[in-house]
């Protein structure tokens, strides 16, 4: 099989069209549903399909009875159009956000203690000098996170880098571990002066990410490490607020970050429960992708983003 040159696709006369197609049958796993998405026929959508497999010599779909699925060259050319088109929106922002006498969009990803810490400060530094520029921001866990970043969604990501990923395709700039601790009403039971054991708190009912978030993971290592049972009664949330909101009405417990606990966790209706030993997860930093060039707006948010990491941090 022949190596596609550079400019295969310019050979290959790839059209914006062929990247919606790819997405179209991908969706609906169907050629006549993903035309008529587009509002094409099917002999039409079928041509245009046909054509770019013969021009690249692989097969980029399975056909079967029912319909057609992605091959591993179809996932391939899935994932790039979902990036290029993605790009291509978030060019179409950044020109209207221009038009509108602003100074473009930027769209950042972060875990939860860096969204309510570093970046706040970050972007009310830029907005002294931008006032125009559109920021937007999605808070969400790593695995969710880095996967959107590579799909085009954000220009960058303040993160871990998730299992699974390769880390040579990121730029990743190290900003530190977090301390997690465990959060409880302020007049819970279990609350008092000497450190608690972990076995004392299994009675009670926890709020806490889903298995296999980051923060479940080392909550569910803690037990695990202690030779401790897991508490008996969990709801899985992925919302801290819907985790404050039980802990505020009964005993449940759950986990956060002690940068966010410090923020909205309210000493009158709050506390931290003493433990006898940190509790610390894997470093985060910022993340992104080593082949994207960024816009002005992104460049300097990201560089005032350094300059509040580089800060000496306020000894209480």
């Amino acid at each position: 099989m022949a190596r596609l040159n550079n400019d295969w696709f310019l050979r290959a006369r790839l059209k914006m069209r062929h990247l919606q197609l790819f997405l179209a049958i991908n969706e609906h796993r169907n050629l006549h549903r993903a035309a008529e998405s587009l509002s094409m026929n099917q002999p039409a959508a079928s041509k245009l399909l046909n054509d770019l497999e013969e021009q690249l010599d692989v097969v980029l779909f399975d056909r079967h009875p029912r319909g057609m699925t992605p091959n591993w060259y179809g996932e391939i050319m899935v994932r790039h159009a979902r990036s290029i088109l993605s790009q291509l929106n978030h060019t179409g922002e950044e020109i209207n956000a221009m038009r509108q006498g602003n100074a473009g969009v930027v769209a950042v990803g972060a875990v939860m203690a860096p969204a309510v810490t570093i970046l706040t400060s970050a972007v009310e530094r830029v907005h002294r000098d931008l006032p125009g520029l559109k920021v937007r921001i999605d808070v969400d866990v790593s695995k969710r996170l880095v996967p959107r970043l590579i799909e085009g969604e954000f220009d960058f990501v303040i993160s871990r880098i998730p299992e699974g990923f390769t880390a040579e395709r990121f730029v990743f700039e190290e900003i530190g571990e977090e301390d997690i601790c465990i959060v409880c009403r302020e007049d819970h039971p279990a609350m008092g002066d000497a450190p608690v054991q972990l076995g004392d708190l299994t009675a009670f009912p926890w709020s806490l990410q889903p298995p296999g978030a980051l923060l479940r993971q080392r909550v569910d290592n803690l037990f695990l490490h202690h030779g401790v049972q897991p508490p008996k009664y969990i709801v899985d949330t992925p919302d801290f607020l819907v985790s404050l909101a039980l802990v505020d009405k009964s005993d449940t417990l759950t986990v956060t970050t002690r940068q966010v606990a410090e923020m909205v966790c309210a000493p009158q209706r709050f506390s931290v429960l003493p433990f006898g030993e940190p509790i610390r997860v894997q470093p985060y930093g910022l993340v992104s992708l080593r082949d994207k060039y960024l816009s002005p707006g992104a460049v300097q948010l990201l560089n005032t983003l350094r300059q509040i990491i580089s800060e000496p941090t306020e000894e209480p």
